[in-house]
């Protein structure tokens, strides 16, 4: 008994159409990370740290409670602060933070997340809720899973 070969008319699966059917863009909280732990300006950059190494993460929005003030990464650390020989016990978070934070909010499109990233020159974006609060950060290695 010999299998049978579909045809191409038969193989091929048609996306339904229709406005029903149509791909709606994809949202940045549909791709975000929720996890998002913020660390207050006037911490040191030993508890920065620390607080990295216990969530393992890299960075951290820099929140005084009611606006994101900047940004800290474990690059900053060594490359601001280590690096120029400042003291991480004593050194507050505020001076060698990275001011100019990026930010979107969470009901923008992925693709919107991404131009500004592109336009920043930036690899990640602090997430806004409707209270300017952070509620997580998205990543381009977030965006890069979308499919």
């Amino acid at each position: 008994m010999q299998a049978r070969r579909a045809g191409a008319a038969e193989a091929s699966i048609e996306e339904p159409q229709g406005p029903a059917f149509q791909r709606r863009p994809m949202q940045v909280h549909e791709v975000m990370s929720r996890q998002v732990e913020t660390i207050s300006p006037e911490a040191t950059l030993r508890e920065a740290a620390r607080k990295m190494k216990d969530l393992d993460a890299g960075p951290l929005p820099v929140f005084d409670g009611r606006v994101v003030l900047g940004m800290l990464t474990d690059r900053d650390i060594v490359i601001r602060a280590i690096a120029e020989g400042l003291d991480p016990a004593s050194t507050p978070v505020r001076d060698v933070m990275t001011e100019d934070v990026v930010s979107c909010r969470m009901d923008q499109s992925a693709e919107q997340a991404a131009q500004l990233m592109r336009e920043s020159e930036v690899r990640r974006l602090v997430v806004l809720g409707s209270d300017d609060r952070p509620v997580g950060i998205v990543s381009l290695g977030d965006l890069a899973t979308m499919t």
